[in-house]
């Protein structure tokens, strides 16, 4: 019998059609089995179906309606199963398909399924479809008959499904293609969407992986999560039984009963179109959860605000594992989604990119991917101004559509610099008022005025105490208001900034009745007419901003009487400003105080500073620092480069103090002997306070941190810089002193960044604790050891560029001219002394090769001992076993009589082929008990077109076995071309310390961090990747050295100590902690160049390393190593050198 209609709206169509699919079928066979699950298959995938006749009144004629339905239906399903034929409304039905199908110039897809019977049963009209004409019934006339047959021929020759396999994958299969050929839109993206490929990769990822329910996608306003959600569910919904868009969650939630209005959307959406009417919110969670136990859906919940939003509508159940919800949301929130049933992924929304941003920008302004002539700087100026904010592009670009003059752009870009739209300060203030504190909506003004650009750790500090900043801050990184830079930056997007000054500017038009003044031709207008409000908390002068933006501004007499009127005033940033008048009636909120070049001699004895918790007063005019009342709330103390200042007085005041910086002080002779009483004090930088008379004071015990860099600091007794009260030490930089040694700091557990870059008497580093880090020793050319409280080599940095004495660094390698070896150190190499004075040009690792002597070195590491020699003919050298090529066997032989095998002499002839020279050196038995892979730290490079030859020994004789097939390889990477290889077996008459022992004990001490997964043993000390990364290392690397057995995993990021491992908690803290607190002003404005020759990295040596083509002599090296300094200086100056670098300088600082 023919089908009709029941039906449910899952998806709203933009269509006038009233139904999708017109199900065509016998009742006789089908209606409650194969058809039944049909139709639910097709009403879960949203699909409008006609089905069934409970919709047609009794008595009415059938034929007009199904007509009806027919014409009202994008598509057609055609039942064929074995009674089809046997039903003329059937057969009737089949005609009106095939006609609308003709009618609708194909438009109407009709879609046969073969069910029990086959094409050519209903194309050849055999068995059950062989129609003839009966008598007994006028429908079967001879004309009905033969329109039948053709109708059934017509049919049989289209694109169908044939039932073969389980019908599960045979329903999925019908509706997917009904889908596919409806081409159903189910949201409508929005006109000149862009970017979305960028998106891709991560989002089809998603999809993909199975137990991975939720993609959270958050950003700011306007930066296109609703967009992508809409892309997302625009090219995944055929995939799913059901599917669910929910719009504008947040707004919806405002109006009556918006959350119930929301849970009856989605519950309909995804229980078939069966439309439920929901009592209350909580009662509509179960029967939710219950439908996302089954379903597979496609959910999209657009625009969270809040997490109980999410538990309403979702439950916190187990949910479908094929089931896929996107969230979008302004939060970045970790606790949102700890359902324990489902796992979520999170995608920062990125924004668009500077050519993304452009076309976007210019198909609204002009309707083309490119500027108009005479536009593109224009294009450029609104580009920057939006930092790609897709909202801000469209609103901008959509306003100059019927504007396009050049004094239109001009006058609207000019108008930016003082307002925002209002369409873009609406969409992103929204989420400013949804802040939960009015005290977090006051700290994001502060923060948006006055502390962009600053330290985490030093905001917090300041702010803490009226707004608790910690939790505050938290709040509105989690609302993407602002961001943290890997420095620890406050960082924010221009437009979000905007925002917020333009809430202020609200205030008043008057910038003198705003509660925060930060442009300093407001804030000097202010100070220049004395007129102070009670409404302003912040103010901010910079003169030298002032000079460059108004020359008029130059000549002024200000006073205080403006300051003196602000009786809420708690932040004042004052740069080289000079005040005349009385700071008697200075506001007593005052918080932070920060007057760069303040002009006077001492602090005004009536200058109210109870409350303030941090003062700056850089480049100021002091001679002496003296608190005039007890500062109990005061924190941070930087007195930088006040170059008058001689003496500090009763700092005993500032009892809570936990930052002074002292930095460049020069002149500085006396320190009072209280500052070793105070008990809070972390972070001491007296750098450059080298005329201060060290015995007159003492360090406090809780120091954190200590600078005394440039100091010219001796090891005395009234100053033996044992440090043996300051225990919990974590930064020392004694840089630039003039001690040969130090003591044994074995007692400072704490200490994980040691700097005594250039110490320029400094000859060994003995006992260094072994919970250090990170060790700098940048141009100490006299020191020749270090070694270690514990033997194994544990630092994450090291610096030695210029240490061209250097010899031994306990644990981690020693590089020995012959010349300084002991013959008997020698053992079976010792005719090596005979070239002790020939030259080879070492290269590898630039840190330790610039500047260094280039007579025969000897290199002892994990063990393996290895030199680089010139291209000479001794006996000695000449190998057993010779191979013309870069590998060679050998089975292992008798033992001669009272010798013992020791070890196996390795070397290779080779000459350069490119700049870049990496090769691994590999010896391994057939058996598997000897596999290693050794790089060495330096060798010899020969000059072009001559070769050089590496001798090496390794000891591990006793690891061999008579018979053992032996392979010794040289596996050149990069920039070698090998002429032969050669090995032989080391003997001895006794019994050698190998004897016995591990192998991890014969290379060195524990080589656990270097034992990779298959058993091998990686002894390098150099992470290839970063030349991957560059294009001077082809990506293959690794198979090429370690064939396919072993995971390159393994080897990314390896470190100096070997395997990447996680790094003690407090060292992380303490690389990423800023130690220049200066206040508000970037550290650009400090002379930084003066401490780079303390942070100087290896990566900018190597590009130095090319100064030392010629040979370096020993009167002019280190006038060399200068150079190479100034180089690497300068090109840090220009910005091109690494964060680690610069991180470290803000520790130095």
């Amino acid at each position: 019998m023919a089908s009709s209609s029941s039906s449910s709206i899952v998806i709203t169509s933009a269509s006038t059609c009233s139904y999708d699919v017109f199900l065509s079928f016998s009742g006789e066979d089908t209606r409650y089995s194969f058809t039944d699950h049909l139709y639910h298959r097709l009403q879960r995938a949203g699909l409008r179906t006609f089905f069934d006749n409970d919709a047609i009144n009794k008595g009415e004629e059938l034929e007009p309606e199904f007509k009806t339905a027919i014409e009202q239906s994008k598509a057609s399903i055609v039942v064929l199963s074995k009674s089809y034929a046997t039903s003329s409304w059937c057969l009737d039905e089949l005609v009106l398909i095939l006609e609308q199908r003709r009618r609708c110039d194909r438009d109407h897809f009709v879609l046969p399924v073969f069910y029990g019977v086959t094409p050519s049963d209903v194309r050849n009209q055999k068995g059950s479809f062989d129609i003839h004409v009966k008598l007994s019934s006028s429908k079967w006339s001879n004309h009905n008959v033969n329109k039948w047959k053709i109708a059934l021929m017509e049919v049989a020759n289209l694109a169908g499904h044939v039932l073969s396999g389980p019908e599960t994958i045979f329903l999925k299969e019908i509706v997917e293609t009904v889908y596919n050929n409806l081409d159903r839109k189910d949201v409508c993206l929005p006109v000149n969407i862009t970017g979305m490929e960028s998106h891709d990769k991560e989002i089809n990822s998603w999809i993909e992986q199975s137990n991975l329910e939720f993609l959270v996608i958050y950003g700011m306003g306007g930066s296109g999560k609703t967009t992508l959600a809409k892309y997302i569910f625009h090219s995944n919904f055929k995939k799913f039984e059901s599917v669910s868009f929910l719009e504008d969650i947040g707004r919806t939630c405002e109006g009556v009963n918006g959350l119930l209005v929301l849970q009856e959307q989605l519950l309909n959406d995804i229980s078939w179109g069966k439309c439920r009417k929901i009592p209350s919110v909580s009662c509509g969670t179960p029967l939710i959860e219950d439908a996302l136990r089954t379903n597979k859906a496609l959910i999209v919940l657009d625009d969270i605000v809040e997490r109980k939003q999410l538990v309403a509508l979702l439950g916190v159940g187990r949910i479908n594992a094929q089931s896929k919800i996107v969230v979008t949301t302004r939060e970045n929130t970790d606790n949102w989604f700890d359902f324990s049933y489902s796992r979520c992924q999170k995608y920062e929304m990125k924004l668009l990119n500077n050519v993304e941003a452009s076309q976007l920008l210019c198909r609204h302004a002009f309707g083309s991917n490119t500027p108009m002539a005479g536009f593109k700087e224009f294009v450029l100026h609104a580009i920057h101004y939006c930092e790609g904010n897709p909202l801000a592009l469209e609103v901008l670009g959509s306003s100059f559509t019927n504007n396009n003059t050049i004094e239109y752009w001009k006058s609207q870009l000019n108008l930016l610099e003082k307002d925002m739209h209002l369409e873009i300060q609406n969409v992103l203030q929204t989420s400013y008022e949804s802040l939960p504190y009015k005290s977090v909506k006051m700290l994001f003004l502060h923060i948006v005025c006055f502390f962009i650009g600053k330290d985490l750790d030093y905001v917090e500090t300041i702010l803490e105490p009226d707004y608790s900043a910690i939790l505050g801050i938290k709040i509105l990184i989690n609302r993407c208001l602002l961001y943290v830079s890997p420095n620890k930056k406050l960082t924010m997007h221009r437009l979000v900034q905007e925002m917020g000054k333009n809430i202020v500017r609200q205030e008043s038009d008057l910038p003198v009745k705003r509660s925060r003044v930060w442009l300093s031709g407001d804030s000097y207008m202010i100070l220049k007419k004395g007129k102070g409000s009670k409404v302003v908390e912040g103010l901010a002068l910079d003169m030298n901003m002032l000079s460059e933006e108004d020359i008029a501004f130059k000549s002024s007499n200000l006073t205080t009487d403006a300051l003196n009127n602000m009786d809420r005033l708690k932040f004042l940033q004052l740069n080289f400003v000079e005040l005349n008048g009385s700071y008697e009636d200075f506001s007593k909120d005052l918080r932070w105080l920060c007057w760069l070049g303040f002009h006077l001699r001492a602090i005004p004895p009536n200058l109210y500073m109870r409350n303030l918790v941090a003062i700056d007063l850089s480049y100021s005019k002091l001679e002496v620092f003296e608190p005039p009342m007890v500062l109990q709330s005061l924190r941070i103390l930087n007195l930088k480069d006040s170059h008058n200042l001689t003496h500090i007085l009763n700092i005993f005041k500032i009892p809570r103090l936990e930052t002074l910086i002292l930095w460049n002080c020069y002149s500085l002779v006396n320190v009072c002997n209280t500052l070793g009483d105070l008990t809070s004090l972390a972070l001491l930088n007296m750098t450059g306070c080298h005329n201060l008379t060290k015995s007159t004071f003492c360090f406090p015990f809780s120091l954190h941190r200590l600078f005394l860099k440039d100091c010219h600091l001796e090891r005395t007794e009234s100053f033996p810089l044992s440090f043996c009260l300051q225990l919990d030490l974590q930064y020392l930089n004694l840089g630039s002193s003039l001690f040969e040694s130090l003591p044994c700091y074995s007692h400072l557990e704490y200490l994980r960044v040691l700097d005594l870059s250039f110490c320029s008497r400094l000859k060994c580093l003995l006992c260094l604790p072994s919970t250090l880090e990170e060790l700098y020793i940048y141009g100490c050319e006299l020191l020749e050891r270090i070694t270690f409280q514990a033997p194994r080599f544990t630092l994450q940095e090291f610096g030695y560029l210029g240490c061209i004495h250097l010899f031994e660094v306990e644990g981690f390698f020693k590089l020995v001219p012959i010349a300084k070896v002991d013959e008997t150190d020698l053992g079976h190499m010792k005719w090596l002394q005979q070239y002790q004075y020939h030259e080879v040009c070492l290269v590898g690792d630039d840190e330790l090769t610039v500047g260094r002597s280039w007579h025969i070195q000897l290199l002892y590491e994990f063990n393996i001992m290895s030199t680089s020699l010139p291209d000479i003919r001794d006996p000695n050298m000449t190998p057993k076993y010779k191979s013309k090529s870069s590998s060679l066997s050998f089975d292992v032989p008798w033992c001669p009589n009272n010798k013992r095998l020791k070890g196996i002499n390795v070397t290779f002839k080779y000459g350069i082929s490119g700049d870049e020279c990496i090769w691994f050196c590999k010896i391994s038995t057939a058996n598997g008990v000897v596999d290693m892979m050794y790089n060495p730290k330096v060798f010899g490079k020969p000059e072009s077109g001559e070769v050089c030859i590496w001798l090496s020994y390794w000891p591990i004789g006793y690891t061999l076995n008579i018979g053992d097939t032996l392979n010794v390889s040289i596996v050149v990477l990069s920039g070698l071309e090998v002429h032969e290889c050669g090995a032989s077996l080391v003997y001895s008459d006794k019994e050698t310390l190998e004897d016995n022992m591990e192998c991890a004990e014969i290379l060195g001490g524990d080589l656990s961090r270097f034992h990779l997964s298959k058993g091998a043993y990686y002894l390098c000390r150099r992470d290839f990747s970063e030349l991957v990364e560059v294009g001077r290392l082809t990506p293959d690397w690794f198979r090429i050295l370690a064939g396919d057995t072993i995971d390159y995993t393994e080897v990314r990021g390896w470190r100096k100590t070997g395997r990447p491992k996680q790094v003690n908690p407090s060292f992380t803290e303490l690389k990423t902690v800023r130690c220049i607190i200066h206040g508000p002003q970037s550290e650009e404005i400090y002379n930084i160049a003066e401490m780079l020759k303390s942070s100087i990295d290896y990566k900018s040596a190597a590009s130095a390393s090319s100064l030392l083509k010629v040979e370096s002599k020993s009167g002019t090296r280190f006038d060399l190593f200068n150079k190479i300094v100034e180089a690497i200086a300068t090109e840090k100056m220009r910005g091109g050198y690494p964060e680690r670098v610069r991180d470290q300088e803000n520790l130095n600082a």
